[in-house]
């Protein structure tokens, strides 16, 4: 099996596709660079959103290789609308994969897109890749490979953040390579 990095972005301005990372970003892009330079990744997919492609490019750059962009990566949208109450209908959504807010995207939904991503790698031929994406649609597929990972996961997610996918006789499973109190 391929084994595949997925990787939250850095600290950004804002949540909307052109919002570009915050000087502490961009010093946590290096560092992220620096703590993947060694892990053989042969390929990058990227969300389209301009945090995702600027918390790799360090990495891209010395490995040269191109960032792929994906729509599939891009985050969640969990509403159309102004939820005061985002908060508890996200964790709603956590709990029912089918549940829709109003012109939102199901949890099951965004999972299907991202396990695309994921599957199409795995039959790719490549050997080590790294998936940049967002927390909500991460944390979807985290739940997937790592035992008890759902809400509670999503909200202890770090910018940057570092998981890697890999395969066993098992099936796949996920492991946190970064971790906030350590770095």
């Amino acid at each position: 099996m391929t084994e595949i990095y997925i990787i939250r972005h850095c600290a950004a301005t804002g949540q909307e596709p052109d919002a570009e990372l915050t000087e502490t970003g961009r010093a946590q892009a290096v560092e992220l660079g620096g703590f993947l330079s060694e892990s053989g990744i042969e390929r990058i997919v990227s969300s389209p959103y301009a945090r995702a492609v600027q918390s790799i490019g360090p990495l891209a750059q010395a490995l040269a290789i191109e960032i792929e962009t994906d729509e599939r990566l891009k985050e969640r949208v969990l509403s159309s609308g102004n939820l005061p109450d985002w908060f508890e209908r996200l964790k709603n959504t956590f709990d029912d994969h089918e549940l829709v807010l109003e012109g939102g995207e199901s949890s099951g939904q965004a999972l299907a897109r991202i396990s695309q991503v994921v599957e199409e790698l795995e039959n790719s031929g490549c050997q080590t890749a790294a998936i940049v994406t967002h927390g909500n649609i991460m944390a979807l597929l985290l739940s997937q490979y790592v035992e008890g990972f759902g809400f509670e996961g999503w909200s202890a997610l770090s910018n940057p953040d570092v998981f890697v996918l890999t395969g066993t006789d098992e099936g796949k499973s996920g492991k946190r390579l970064w971790n906030e109190e350590t770095r």
